[in-house]
């Protein structure tokens, strides 16, 4: 047993590498912890390997015969034993105790220590509720820190639920919590090691998906493009290497790589934080991670929830993260951020992506040069590694496996050089639409927003864009032409209709006029009569 030192957070132990093994049913004596957990059944049925009427099913056998709850799901049919085994191959596995969490004892004992302090917990449903730790691994801290005289027993209250024990600090224990917390302020969820959290990433690579048409073209089915765009994309996402969007502005860059985040549908285990040399570096952002909801099953046993595949609440169910990173994107965001006054880490921008897609939006409109941003993904995108460094200056690795998504209104040769553009293997295009998908388009957002526009109103207003105006036609400008409309119409109280001068309005806000003072005569027409 590792022995106390002046620094809780001394790291005495290896961490020890996740290895596949049997899952055994989680025994939860007080019956109440997992109330609050997402439910095995919610993940199967998110992944769409069971309904819930399965799982109800399911439920009222277990509730009758006992057993685990997979075991009932394939006696009924719902699923077959290899993809019940696929699936719990990729479920982060429960710690047993301890020395399996991978940790310092005294890293997990402080921790512990500091939610009861900072969050006033009472009881252990709450310490295990707080910590993320299975109930049997809490009372084996606790013993310790009672053990150690760093906590004390005010017995124990009968609930709803369970017998609760509750405890209280001591006067050391309240002296050696308050100097863990100078020592590192991160109070959360315990952290997972540096070498599972590889693994995990590893196990739910975003290529383990198959991307087919169709589901990209539901993906895409409120945007209209040409029909190679899908041909195009595809293969892309199906490769999981990076892709360059780019051409003319206003035409859908950034709407086809947001649309392109439903393209997957696989739940992906992000864990609340890491640890790496004794320092922690948080990584789940509810910004980012968009978790799986439990869903409500009143009819549900209340006893069912004693037998529970051992999932490891360290981790959050989540949808595949989408990043989207503009004119915001500094060199430091794709770096460790530390926390000189809690000494701790936030993970960085392209590690909160991993599983997911990246998109970095209008390259060239950073602060910092293209050369350098992108000299920061030469390496990364090439060995599907990244380097970290701690401030400490112990560097370590993490897996690079997410799609990277970039797009740019500027001409990509201008922005970057062949050695770069190798490493960008899917390049796509996406250029003006064509008479015809551009007609398509206005005629859509005329129907959306209820507005009836005859083919002659349309001639008119794009001989006027492209005539008069001397402008490309841009998939951006119907919406913006009928939205400009619209609110010209409210501002003056009538119905919705395509009246010419309001039309002149819309488009005159098009583009900005170089000579302000130029004569009406030299601008040429207007649609009003």
């Amino acid at each position: 047993m590792p022995t106390l030192t002046t620094n809780p957070f001394a790291l005495k132990t290896e961490p020890a590498k996740p290895t596949p093994a049997k899952r055994e049913i989680l025994k939860n004596p007080r019956g109440g912890t997992l109330l609050l957990r997402m439910r095995f059944g919610d993940l199967l049925v998110r992944d769409k390997l069971v309904t819930e009427a399965q799982i109800t099913e399911a439920l009222k056998r277990q509730s009758k015969q006992g057993g685990r709850l997979g075991e009932h799901l394939i006696a009924i049919g719902a699923i077959t034993a290899e993809q019940l085994d696929r699936f719990l191959h990729r479920m982060p596995m429960e710690p047993q105790d301890v020395a399996s969490t991978g940790l310092d004892e005294n890293d997990l004992l402080a921790l512990l220590l500091k939610l009861i302090y900072t969050r006033r917990l009472q009881n252990l449903r709450e310490y295990t509720d707080a910590i993320k730790l299975p109930y049997h691994v809490v009372v084996e801290l606790v013993r310790r820190a009672v053990d150690r005289k760093f906590l004390y027993s005010l017995g124990s209250r009968t609930s709803d639920l369970a017998k609760e024990m509750s405890y209280e600090f001591t006067e050391e224990g309240r002296r050696w919590t308050i100097d863990a917390l100078e020592q590192m302020r991160y109070v959360g969820p315990a952290p997972v090691t540096l070498e599972e959290f590889t693994y995990q990433v590893n196990l739910q690579k975003l290529t383990n998906e198959l991307v087919t048409k169709e589901r990209l073209a539901k993906a895409l089915e409120d945007l209209s493009f040409e029909e190679s765009f899908v041909e195009h994309t595809g293969p892309a996402l199906n490769s999981g290497r990076a892709i360059l969007l780019y051409g003319p502005p206003g035409n859908g860059k950034t709407s086809i790589a947001m649309r392109l985040a439903a393209v997957f549908a696989d739940t992906i285990y992000v864990p609340y934080a890491i640890s790496v040399e004794g320092q922690i570096i948080r990584v789940h952002d509810p910004s980012v991670h968009t978790p799986m909801n439990p869903m409500a099953r009143a009819e549900e046993p209340a006893g069912s929830i004693m037998r529970r595949e051992d999932y490891d609440m360290r981790w959050v169910p989540c949808k595949r993260p989408f990043v989207v990173a503009g004119g915001e994107l500094t060199l430091e965001m794709l770096d460790l951020s530390y926390n000189e006054s809690s000494h701790f880490y936030d993970a960085p921008l392209h590690m909160k992506a991993l599983g997911g897609c990246f998109v970095i939006d209008d390259l060239g409109r950073q602060l910092v040069s293209p050369t350098k941003l992108l000299n920061r993904w030469i390496v990364p995108l090439e060995s599907r590694i990244d380097y970290l460094k701690l401030h400490t200056g112990k560097s370590f690795s993490i897996p690079f496996d997410e799609l990277v998504i970039v797009s740019t209104n500027l001409e990509p040769e201008d922005l970057m050089d062949m050695a770069f553009l190798r490493r960008l293997p899917y390049k796509i295009e996406i250029r003006a639409p064509k008479l015809p998908l551009y007609k398509k388009i206005f005629m859509d957002e005329c129907q959306r927003q209820g507005l009836a526009m005859s083919e002659d109103e349309m001639d008119a207003i794009i001989a006027r864009i492209t005539e008069v105006e001397g402008l490309e036609l841009a998939a951006f400008q119907p919406r913006f032409i009928v939205d400009q409309l619209l609110s010209t119409c409210r501002f003056l109280g009538v119905q919705p209709h395509f009246e010419p001068h309001f039309l002149d309005y819309a488009i005159d806000n098009l583009r900005v006029r170089r000579n302000s003072a130029a004569p009406a005569e030299k601008l040429g027409p207007k649609l009003c009569r």
